[in-house]
């Protein structure tokens, strides 16, 4: 439909979003705020996003023809989760504008090159080192110490493809069981982070080149998934500025045009390293739908239509409850709370630990 340009999309326009999940749903929620309307292209009927709008494609992310259809149908392309293919990106590129852009994706969706992108622009990480070999893992091993972590290079996320090398870990089961990742994908080791706390801070940057930050996070797990998010982040000011920065410095070198989440560890001795990086909205921010002047979603839309950025200022402090599994059937209950704000995503089944929905309890500030 269009080809590359710098100018703003006009009300009317039609965003393309690959990927179908919740984080999908709510951007095409904000985007329609914004007279835009949005065309969902992933693999699955009836996922979250497509119910929010009359514009699906449901085909692979490989399947060319469909992939040239959609690129017809729509003005800018983004996605809403980082392990869309490679060569989707690549190849929409060709046609639309897509943003962020396909190298971000590549960049993003590997761990490796993630760690390489941030030592390049000298942001500290833990220590890492990629593994080709059983050899190689018993050398780092020995070189690292234990505890350390073996990672899958892609595809990881909720705790998924990693193996914790404790003291009694034997390097060789624990390399059987990621040998395939490695001949493929690749795989990485990391050093054991004993961090006090993990945060995250969301930047967005427009297609001027504006960037705006929203307030350091701090991010608690269970089982590996995130169970909620307290804002903001109990941290020292000096330390959030150093996140911010590290945030505002990577969009740049990264040449972002939308949105970037970094997840970050804060040491007892207040340093600050990057762990992971997502082109994309984060679970983190989903606060800001309630607790920020621009959500991080309509971030999203203003950054990638062309738009001038949104305030990120912060309008009270909250806490977001992820939903997880059977926690949405009790979720109604939230409603006898007038400053909880509930958000469900249209999932049919809730298996254990998949999102089915959070709850943002708004403090009064």
């Amino acid at each position: 439909m269009a080809g590359p340009t710098l100018k703003p999309l006009s009300p009317g326009a039609t965003i393309g979003i690959l990927g179908g999940g919740q984080l999908g749903r709510m951007t095409a929620l904000a985007a329609a705020q914004l007279g835009y309307r949005c065309h969902i292209y992933c693999p699955e009927a009836d996922a979250p996003a497509t119910q929010v709008t009359s514009l699906t494609s449901i085909a692979d992310y490989t399947d060319e023809a469909a992939l040239a259809d959609f690129a017809e149908a729509v003005d800018v392309v983004t996605y809403e989760f980082e392990n869309v293919p490679f060569v989707a990106a690549a190849t929409l590129a060709q046609h639309v504008p897509v943003r962020p852009g396909p190298e971000v994706l590549r960049i993003c969706q590997n761990r490796l090159r993630e760690k390489d992108f941030c030592r390049a622009a000298e942001v500290p990480t833990t220590r890492f080192a990629p593994i080709a070999s059983a050899r190689d893992l018993h050398e780092r091993v020995a070189e690292f110490g234990r505890p350390c972590v073996l990672k899958t290079a892609e595809l990881g996320y909720d705790g998924k493809g990693q193996i914790s090398v404790d003291r009694d870990t034997d390097l060789d089961t624990a390399w059987a069981q990621v040998a395939e990742a490695a001949a493929t994908t690749g795989v990485i080791l990391e050093d054991f982070v004993d961090f006090r706390l993990e945060v995250s801070v969301i930047v967005a940057r427009g297609l001027d080149g504006a960037r705006r930050t929203y307030v350091p996070v701090e991010n608690q797990h269970k089982n590996h998934i995130l169970d909620q998010t307290i804002v903001p982040a109990r941290i020292s000011e000096k330390v959030a500025d150093k996140a911010e920065g590290i945030a505002r410095h990577l969009a740049e070198k990264i040449g972002l045009v939308g949105l970037l989440a970094i997840e970050m560890f804060i040491t007892a001795d207040e340093r600050v390293l990057v762990n992971e990086l997502a082109p994309r909205p984060h679970n983190s921010g989903h606060w800001t739908l309630d607790a920020a002047v621009t959500s991080q979603f309509e971030q999203v839309v203003r950054a990638i239509a062309g738009l001038p950025l949104g305030a990120a200022d912060r309008l009270a402090d909250a806490v977001m409850k992820n939903l997880l599994g059977e926690e949405a059937a009790a979720a109604q209950a939230a409603w006898s709370d007038p400053y909880v704000k509930l958000h469900l995503y249209g999932k049919g089944e809730a298996r254990p630990g998949r999102k089915m929905g959070h709850t943002t309890k708004l403090i009064r500030r």
